[in-house]
């Protein structure tokens, strides 16, 4: 199973979007106070449970909790926030986003492998 890391601080934000040049990032972008988030998170770690794609790095910003890095990676990236949000980045740019009723394990499955 692969794991999330949550990024708490710009800092570790930008150090993730620097070392997608060597390894895509998805980053989920989770409410904590919002029940179509909550069902987002249950498909993302649904996915992150049955055989994901290894050469990825998962990463999670929970947008209320850490809004500062929300901001910063919506403004870095260059997507505009939604919230519950994922984004592929590679080589720092994104590749792919999706959000809300969109975000499903069979999606993950069908754009990381």
């Amino acid at each position: 199973m692969a794991t999330m890391t949550r990024l708490t601080t710009n800092e570790q934000l930008q150090s993730a979007l620097e070392t997608s040049g060597d390894k895509p990032l998805l980053v989920f972008k989770h409410s904590t106070r919002c029940p179509i988030s909550s069902r987002a998170y249950e498909e993302v770690m649904t996915y992150l449970q049955d055989k994901p794609n290894e050469s990825v790095e998962y990463a999670i910003i929970y947008v209320v909790e850490d809004r500062t890095v929300s901001n910063e990676a919506a403004s870095l990236i260059g997507i505009r926030h939604e919230s519950p949000q994922l984004i592929l980045v590679n080589v720092g740019k994104p590749t792919w986003h999706t959000s809300h009723s969109h975000i499903t394990s069979d999606a993950l499955k069908e754009q990381l492998h």
